[in-house]
């Protein structure tokens, strides 16, 4: 049994954005549950070191957990080929239930924006081909003010509590 549900609607294939990513067989409507991601559960660190293997293919899903293979076997069963976009189409609701933010057409590769999932230091080029593209994402672009506007309800449960309470007036 594999630890990550992909819809039936969805299928892995090459990707235009990087390597391999994750595109509609068919239309999907707005809030449909695309991929839940499994794994095991691990700290920091016992992320770290698995990584030294298997390279990155977890989630981060509180301050210090992540979740994700530690197999060669899960991690390929498991990777969900969701590559970063500026301008994403998927969304989270709690940690690991990623949701279409709008409905996506058949065909369209799904993406994330990994300022909804990552909260650490690092930083790459992104070369998204979105409008709004911003050309270098960082682990800490969930910060931003406009981005926190933007994405609302779709970060990660531990970013998202995080957020000013625009609605109450509450910080």
């Amino acid at each position: 049994m594999d630890q990550t549900y992909f819809s039936a609607k969805v299928e892995k294939r090459i990707s235009a954005i990087h390597g391999r990513g994750l595109f509609a067989l068919e239309p999907i409507a707005g809030g449909e549950i695309v991929v839940v991601k499994g794994g095991h559960v691990m700290t920091r660190t016992q992320r770290d070191n698995v990584s030294l293997e298997l390279g990155p293919a977890e989630i981060q899903i509180t301050e210090d957990l992540h979740i994700g293979p530690i197999t060669s076997e899960q991690r390929e069963r498991g990777m969900m080929h969701l590559n970063h976009s500026c301008e994403p189409n998927l969304g989270l609701q709690g940690q690991i239930v990623f949701v279409a933010m709008r409905d996506i057409a058949e065909g369209e590769e799904l993406t994330i924006d990994y300022a909804m999932t990552d909260d650490e230091p690092y930083e790459m080029p992104c070369d998204c081909g979105a409008e709004a593209c911003r050309s270098t994402i960082t682990g800490y672009d969930w910060k931003q003010p406009s981005l926190q506007r933007k994405y609302d309800g779709y970060f990660s449960w531990f970013i998202q509590r995080r957020l000013p309470h625009t609605d109450s007036g509450e910080s």
